[in-house]
């Protein structure tokens, strides 16, 4: 049984819970998640937030479950009841070792289904099934199917942002965060210079330019928050925030990631941000992102352009409290489908 302990979070706030950070909060319940937050949510909204956080809390210890939280989330499901943190790569490597009987997934729906194909024996729960993703969506498993016969031999690599039947049709799997290192690990074991990546034609086409000996072919799949920035948007930012570091996303296009000082999975910015210590800095992404970093980073000055994702925000903490109290809605997969999707997953987590 998960024994979580809220107050360990108070180690990891303590620049928040200093007299000189956080002048007057006592009187609220839950002080040290709530110093995490409070540039987001105003002191007479928490007590009701916290009642919620307090009843999951309750629920996770009862369930032995735990809760993964993507860094598009929330900050006040971030920064409270998620266990577990990280972006896709993470969430699926940490799915693997996860000591739990309930998985519940605070992001969309393909990362359950990615949790539940590591995880086959455990219940996994998705508090909103309509949590989707319109790259997710941009592919079908027919399609994958009629690509490998347009291009028969060429290896298949497709975005962990997909669906179960979309990973059974593929030879790997990646992430924005190990897509080069991924396709060519495959070029290598295939012995080819030829990979269809699907379905991100950003993400193909940002990473073709770091592995010039590949050829990848790509879908003209996009994701609806990255898809949205432009050269201009950076150039305005540069001009309105003087000596302002700029960090870009994988799926913003091209001439996007062009203007940008750094590209990298949310988990490359977030480690940038850490290391480097820029004075002041944006991420070119999704915008809940910058508020969950930020916590860490008190000193640094974020500037905030916002696209939120929708999906995203189809997950709440009212959502997650149902899911564990009625232990719905769990993810199935077809056993027929399970095996072959699991399969590019751990492919690609073999790769080291």
């Amino acid at each position: 049984m998960l024994d979580f302990d809220v107050a360990a979070r108070a180690d990891q706030s303590e620049a928040f819970t200093s007299p000189q950070a956080t002048p007057a909060v006592p009187a609220l319940p839950l002080p040290h998640l709530y110093a995490r937050v409070s540039k987001h949510i105003t002191p007479a909204e928490w007590p009701l937030i916290a009642r919620e956080v307090e009843a999951i809390e309750r629920l996770k210890r009862e369930r032995n479950a735990v809760v993964l939280g993507h860094n598009y989330q929330a900050p006040e499901i971030f920064n409270t009841v998620a266990d577990i943190v990280g972006d896709s790569l993470a969430l699926a490597r940490e799915a693997v070792t996860v000591d739990a009987d309930v998985i519940v997934m605070a992001g969309v729906h393909f990362m359950a289904e990615t949790a539940k194909l590591l995880n086959p024996s455990k219940t996994v729960l998705m508090p909103d099934m309509a949590a989707g993703c319109s790259l997710a969506d941009s592919i079908t498993a027919a399609d994958i199917r009629l690509l490998k016969q347009r291009y028969p031999g060429v290896p298949v690599v497709t975005y962990v942002n997909t669906s179960a039947e979309v990973k059974a049709e593929s030879d790997y799997c990646c992430t924005s965060g190990n897509a080069v290192k991924v396709v060519r690990a495959v070029a290598k074991e295939w012995g080819v210079s030829r990979i269809l990546m699907l379905p991100d034609e950003f993400l193909a086409q940002n990473v073709q330019k770091l592995v010039p000996e590949l050829e990848l072919i790509a879908w003209k799949g996009h994701c609806e928050v990255h898809e949205r920035f432009t050269p201009q948007d950076i150039r305005d930012l540069r001009e309105n925030h003087p000596g302002v570091v700029v960090l870009a996303h994988p799926e913003c296009p091209p001439e996007v990631v062009a203007e940008a000082d750094y590209a990298g999975s949310t988990a490359g910015m977030a480690d940038y941000v850490r290391d480097e210590k820029p004075a002041r800095v944006v991420l070119i992404t999704e915008c809940s992102m910058a508020d969950n970093v930020a916590v860490n980073h008190p000193d640094i000055e974020f500037v905030r352009p916002c696209n939120l994702c929708p999906h995203m925000r189809r997950i709440t903490l009212p959502n997650i409290r149902r899911a564990l109290e009625t232990m719905t809605t769990q993810v199935e997969i077809d056993p027929a489908i399970a095996g072959r999707a699991r399969l590019a997953v751990e492919r690609m987590l073999a790769i080291h």
